[in-house]
């Protein structure tokens, strides 16, 4: 990740709090051990924006349409439906 700040592991570990406040403002912190990178810490909203994956609700996909100028209308006809033998 770009712009992610550096921290070697026993430095992020006396210093998490500031580490955990760094990335919950949405700057990226990557942790290192024998300077090879290791971990991301980074906020819950990036992860999911980023990495989460899922099924969509429907509602949330309408609701996230990039053209929200787009009239949409969903009606339920009237029809009962078909009758099946049972």
């Amino acid at each position: 990740m770009k712009n992610a700040v550096v921290w070697q592991l026993q430095n992020a570990k006396n210093r998490f709090s500031e580490l955990v406040k760094k990335a919950s403002a949405g700057a990226p912190q990557l942790v290192t051990k024998n300077s090879k990178p290791v971990v991301y810490v980074i906020d819950v909203d990036m992860y999911n924006k980023r990495f989460a994956h899922g099924k969509k609700s429907k509602k949330s996909i309408l609701l996230n349409r990039p053209h929200k100028d787009i009239k949409i209308s969903i009606e339920r006809s009237g029809e009962a439906g078909r009758e099946v033998p049972l």
